[in-house]
């Protein structure tokens, strides 16, 4: 088996494609137009309702401080769960984003009347309906658990992957890339079924 299999399976995600897109040219790049667009809005929600639950703080909450107040300490406790009493503190911001972008591009996706909006190609829908919003939080993620891993444990962390023996490494990097491919498949066949086209094989 390839040690370095894993990293052609990952570049391997970029063939996949889900419907049509209107894409936009970056140089020598193309990126998907509408995904941008709808990014744009669910941030610019965030956004705007931090700011006006932050704009005036009271002593006892309500309203928009209220809620901002439960999501917080939801992710805060979340946090202290899985990771410990110790190191969660510092991981709340990190966990807090990712959480409230892809709560409300869900909930865009499933309120806002995308549809109503035309393109000269593709369509809106919500920023998670296309895969590469997926891969890029699944990979963001991933790159936020090695951080971790070696901030904790500096470069002893790599042993884990190693033991009890080294040839086991191809095996652990193969799962380790097979678990991001899981966490894909659950979101993506449910999204857009009809529109939903493999080019490669996960």
């Amino acid at each position: 088996m390839n040690p370095f299999c894993f990293f052609n399976e990952i570049f391997n995600m970029s063939e996949v494609a889900v419907g049509q897109h209107f894409y936009w040219q970056l140089g020598n790049y193309q990126v998907h137009g509408q995904v941008l667009i709808t990014s744009w809005v669910v941030l610019s929600i965030i956004i705007t309702l931090t700011i006006l639950a932050n704009f005036k703080l009271t002593p006892i909450p309500d309203g928009l401080q209220n809620l901002t107040e439960y999501i917080t300490e939801f992710v805060r406790d979340l946090a202290k769960t899985q990771i410990g009493e110790e190191d969660y503190l510092s991981w709340v911001p990190f966990l807090g984003t990712i959480f409230l972008f892809v709560f409300v591009s869900n909930w865009s996706g499933a309120l806002f009347p995308w549809h109503l909006l035309e393109l000269p190609n593709g369509e809106l829908a919500a920023p998670t309906n296309d895969i590469n919003t997926t891969v890029a939080l699944a990979l963001l993620t991933s790159i936020a658990y090695f951080y971790a891993g070696l901030q904790k444990k500096g470069l002893n962390y790599f042993k884990r992957y190693i033991e009890p023996a080294p040839f086991l490494l191809p095996v652990r990097l193969k799962h380790y890339v097979n678990y991001i491919q899981i966490l894909l498949s659950r979101i993506i066949p449910p999204i857009n079924p009809k529109n939903f086209e493999m080019k490669s094989n996960l």
